[in-house]
């Protein structure tokens, strides 16, 4: 049976505020260049069209954190799955996530960075469930904030289901 899906944000909103991240980003980096620190899996499709946006320089790399397994709210349990391949030190580091829900993963996320001695670090998400918050974290680039609906497309999923969707739906039960 397939689960039916609302467009939330459609590809070409989702496109335009990629853009207009994008500028702001390479605007506050200007001179420097940006690490993005890519959190898979979900943050692949954003990461990759946002890198393609900025103009400073880029380098990339990518982790894997758990807190969800196949359910639909965070366990709020966070594990390490995959960690980075590239040193920290002395860099600016920018934080690439699909959406920031209780906070308890990136707040967990940033005090392992932060003790890695980048010279900056930020975050930056495409969604933001702000009243969903249970932990405080900073995010410096955030793309839209949406209503407290589990979401799927772009590659967030369902059960590892519906990452290619080019747009933000909402599951309906």
């Amino acid at each position: 049976m397939e689960d039916k899906i609302r467009v939330l944000l459609s590809e070409e909103e989702v496109d335009k505020k990629i853009e207009e991240i994008g500028k702001q980003i390479s605007r506050d980096y200007e001179g420097r260049s940006v690490h993005l620190i890519c959190v898979l899996k979900g943050g692949i499709f954003f990461t990759c069209e946002l890198a393609k946006r900025i103009t400073v320089p880029v380098t990339l790399d990518f982790m894997s954190v758990s807190s969800y397994g196949a359910g639909t709210k965070s366990s709020g349990v966070v594990k390490i799955v995959k960690d980075l391949d590239e040193p920290l030190e002395g860099k600016d580091v920018l934080i690439v996530e699909d959406i920031i829900d209780s906070g308890r993963t990136l707040a967990y996320l940033i005090e392992i960075l932060k003790k890695r001695g980048p010279k900056s670090l930020s975050l930056c998400t495409l969604l933001d469930k702000p009243e969903r918050r249970v932990t405080d974290v900073k995010v410096d680039y955030a793309g839209f904030n949406i209503p407290d609906e589990f979401v799927v497309g772009y590659g967030l999923d369902y059960a590892q289901k519906y990452r290619n969707l080019p747009y933000i739906g909402v599951v309906e039960v």
